[in-house]
């Protein structure tokens, strides 16, 4: 199962691949925007299907389309005027009257992509976008509007543009989002499982004791399989609840047969409040609840490598106990150990000329030791890990 968890991670991150980083923390990562692709584009233009010829593989003919131009939307110099034709050598079906959008690199010897298909109100809603310039508040406030429309394009390029937002830009506009419509995309099972996570964190943005209780209540659901999005209604739960909340999230961690999926949204959640959120939960009861899953070995050293960087130094004893259990006997436990006590070794004295912590003497101690007996195991530790 954690094969295909790391797999399904895997796969979300190249979606995101070449992205700010710094996007939303517990959104699906989405495509690029129709606005970034236009930014990119050296050349746009809105034109109309006129006609396809198919492609002759005895002739060497790859087929071609005509398109004419209704709109030039970027056209720098200036060569796509309304009634222009333009034959792109690949076969594109439609009838006429069709409306594409093409996007070309190069001003005058321009390679289009491939055409996108938009309707009268796609490209009007591309066409009074805010720029990518704008500010960021300005344009989630236009987009948040067409989350849910019934063109496809257009919510799925809205969502695409929270999803690519970072969380500081999303947290300003609170007050534009709807409650209402918020709660019935939570709880609307047609509503896509990729978008779940943006709406529980934004309902948690601006929602009151009601939309937590709803949000609890799709938390605690029996899960039999993967939920995508959990991490965002779970995110959203603790931002309007606080430490009160968190416990909801702890009985996930606790729970030895709770779904590996299910165990490592909550340590995601625990990720972004201490990231994106720290006045709601404070620090030490964060490092408690991550303390929790080194009871599992499937998650533990992804728990050891948040703790070694929340500096939780506190739980020394208990991972130089777990380093020879043979449940915790993996590499990876291993490594992250090994890891942990590297940089606890170089905690500095709390005054200046003082004796260092006793946790770092801990952690030098265990480091010779580990020399000596798996050495192996402390070179590949070591490899490519830096310690400042």
């Amino acid at each position: 199962m954690r094969r295909i968890l790391l797999l399904l991670t895997f796969v979300f991150a190249l979606a995101g691949f070449g992205r700010e980083l710094a996007g939303c923390p517990l959104c699906n990562p989405a495509g690029l925007t129709l606005t970034e692709q236009l930014a990119q584009a050296d050349v746009s233009v809105l034109v109309q299907w006129v006609e396809s010829q198919s492609p002759n593989t005895e002739q060497g003919f790859a087929g071609a389309t005509t398109y004419e131009v209704v709109e030039a939307i970027n056209d720098g110099a200036r060569l796509y005027k309304p009634g222009a034709r333009i034959v792109i050598s690949r076969e594109r079906v439609g009838k006429p009257g069709d409306l594409f959008v093409l996007l070309g690199a190069g001003e005058t010897d321009v390679v289009w992509d491939t055409p996108l298909a938009v309707t009268e109100t796609s490209y009007q809603y591309i066409k009074q976008a805010p720029s990518k310039e704008s500010p960021a508040g300005e344009r989630l406030k236009y987009y948040v509007r067409f989350l849910e429309y019934p063109d496809q394009m257009v919510s799925d390029d809205a969502y695409s543009e929270f999803a690519s937002a970072p969380y500081k830009d999303i947290v300003p506009i609170r007050d534009s989002l709807s409650r209402d419509d918020l709660r019935k995309w939570v709880s609307d099972p047609d509503t896509s499982k990729m978008r779940l996570g943006l709406y529980g964190l934004l309902l948690g943005l601006c929602g009151n004791a009601d939309d937590a209780q709803l949000l609890r209540e799709i938390i605690e659901q029996p899960a039999a399989n993967l939920r995508l999005g959990i991490d965002g209604i779970m995110g959203g739960y603790v931002l309007l609840t606080g430490t009160d909340g968190l416990e909801v999230i702890d009985e996930k961690l606790r729970d030895p047969d709770q779904l590996l999926s299910e165990a490592y949204s909550a340590m995601q959640v625990l990720r972004f409040l201490w990231t994106y959120a720290p006045e709601r939960v404070p620090a030490e009861r964060l490092r408690a609840s991550m303390r929790t899953l080194l009871e599992r070995s499937d998650l533990a050293d992804l728990a050891i490598t948040d703790l070694t960087r929340w500096e939780d130094w506190s739980v020394i004893d208990r991972l130089i106990a777990m380093y020879d259990q043979p449940e915790f006997a993996s590499a990876h436990v291993r490594k992250s150990i090994i890891r942990f006590c590297l940089v606890a070794e170089r905690v500095k004295p709390g005054t200046p000329g003082g004796q260092p912590p006793e946790t770092a003497t801990t952690a030098k101690a265990f480091l010779a030791h580990v020399a000596e007996t798996d050495p192996k195991s402390l070179e590949h530790a070591k490899r490519l890990f830096f310690v400042n």
